[in-house]
């Protein structure tokens, strides 16, 4: 009785004028009569309950509220609540639902809602020679843009941004290899000489990414591959890519030079032409580079950044 005055009083004060000249809410509604049927205007139950009972000329409608696990949003004359929904595939409650609110679903972590799919879709990974501006959110996918000013992004990822290049001349070291967009800077020692193929294996899994192998051509990569990383391993019996290039990636640790000077026939004969063709190339331009090192004196100019080289007893000088 006490909620039936109660939603009596509710009702009564959603009836008076509305301030400002806001538009109110539906509070009533045109039905008949069941006993004489003669048009009669009935109470609409509020948000969060239901029409339990109609109204008549002699009686007022009665609302209930709704059961657990059922709302109603609206002003109503419903004779049941809504059920509240589950939350979808790769889906997550927001909030809870309420007897006046149906739950709120957001898309699970690593994914957002795309209208055109109806449903959740992973975050699109930024490819190497892009870094990620503005991290996906369950609404919004992953904004990637192309590195420059001298950055880079090796990795295929939808969470890293750029990195810059590494500054040779800042380490004592000369500029063997120039970095672009998806690859490091390649640095060199020149007191410390060694095989041009020990340097480039630190750029040559992103050669493998930015070259856009398939499952397959890495697949005959790895069989082709001397040693233990190739045949002879075992693991999956049809690894996907991202486990055929750590594979080769933990056989470059311990390859020597002359294995990975094998890279590029490799490449050739498992159907990555353009991938071998740029290997060679970039060998072949660090060679040069070697050949012509030349171990900065002091009192010289570095041309990388035009600045002198301290001589060592300038390190005292301060």
């Amino acid at each position: 009785m006490f909620v039936y005055l109660l939603l009596l009083a509710v009702s009564a004060c959603l009836r008076a004028a509305p301030a400002d000249g806001a538009a109110a809410p539906l509070l009533t509604f045109l039905d008949r009569d069941p006993i004489t049927g003669a048009p009669v205007r009935c109470d609409r139950c509020p948000p969060g309950t239901y029409l339990r009972s109609r109204c008549s000329s002699t009686r007022r409608s009665v609302c209930e509220p709704c059961p657990e696990g059922s709302f109603t949003e609206l002003w109503n004359h419903v004779e049941h609540c809504l059920r509240c929904r589950a939350c979808g595939s790769r889906q997550v409650e927001k909030a809870a639902c309420t007897a006046q609110s149906d739950c709120q679903c957001e898309c699970e972590s690593g994914f957002y809602f795309r209208p055109e799919h109806g449903g959740c879709v992973r975050h699109s990974a930024c490819p190497p020679g892009h870094g990620v501006v503005a991290a996906g959110t369950p609404d919004r996918d992953t904004v990637c843009q192309v590195c420059s000013n001298n950055t880079f992004s090796d990795v295929s990822s939808a969470h890293l941004g750029c990195e810059p290049q590494q500054n040779c001349s800042a380490g004592g070291m000369q500029q063997l290899l120039r970095g672009s967009c998806w690859h490091d800077s390649v640095c060199g020692d020149c007191r410390q000489r060694r095989d041009g193929a020990l340097y480039l294996k630190q750029i040559l899994p992103a050669v493998l990414l930015h070259h856009q192998l398939s499952a397959k051509q890495l697949r005959r990569v790895v069989n082709k591959l001397p040693a233990a990383a190739g045949r002879k391993q075992g693991g999956v019996a049809q690894p996907d890519a991202a486990q055929l290039l750590r594979r080769i990636g933990a056989w470059l640790e311990s390859a020597p030079s002359h294995r990975i000077r094998e890279l590029p026939a490799i490449l050739s004969r498992a159907g990555a032409g353009l991938a071998a063709e740029w290997l060679q190339v970039k060998l072949r331009n660090i060679d040069e580079a070697l050949e012509a090192c030349e171990p900065l004196k002091p009192g010289t100019w570095n041309l990388e950044h035009l600045e002198p080289v301290a001589r060592p007893d300038e390190y005292f000088s301060h």
